[in-house]
């Protein structure tokens, strides 16, 4: 699995990884501990809760590490009036005549009910180095040409990286 990542969502993940093993580990470790003073194991549900509490930190610790090591660093490299990545755009749909702004963000950021699509997304694929004022068809479906609508760039926004984007859970 080798996603694309900025060096942001990089330090994003590091950092969450540094408070996973600082604070929250040190938690759920004490958490067992008090739930297995209550006696008897056997019946204990704090105790299971706690203990599973601890393997989902640590397994999230383990995943965020494994993505860093296999991720694929990418740069925007795009001019600033061209679509590229931590951009908003605001496009027109021509079939219902309305407008919607999304942003560009890379695959762990993307979340299309919060306006964040990637580039591997047929919408974004399709605006990716297109500039305001550019008519582009976007194809819903490769292989059949006949499923794509097209839409028109009203404008394009350098917001470079904003500190209200999260890291979607996975």
């Amino acid at each position: 699995m080798y996603d694309n990542l900025t060096k942001s969502d990089i330090q994003k993940m590091e950092e969450e990884i540094e408070h996973r093993k600082l604070v929250v580990r040190k938690e759920t470790i004490q958490a067992v501990k008090e739930a297995r003073a209550f006696g008897d194991l056997s019946e204990n549900f704090e105790y299971y809760a706690a203990k599973q509490a601890k393997n989902q930190n640590e397994s999230r610790i383990r995943y965020l590490e494994n993505m860093i090591k296999t991720a694929n660093i990418i740069e925007d490299n795009s001019a600033d009036d061209e679509v590229g990545i931590n951009k908003r755009v605001e496009i027109l749909f021509e079939d219902d005549n309305e407008t919607e702004e999304y942003k560009i963000v890379t695959s762990v950021r993307g979340d299309s009910l919060e306006g964040r699509i990637t580039p591997e997304s047929p919408l974004g694929a399709a605006l990716m180095g297109h500039r305001a004022g550019d008519r582009v068809e976007v194809k819903v479906n490769a292989k059949d040409h006949a499923s794509s609508y097209f839409i028109k760039i009203l404008n394009v926004k350098n917001t470079g990286e904003e500190a209200a984007d999260v890291l979607r859970s996975f």
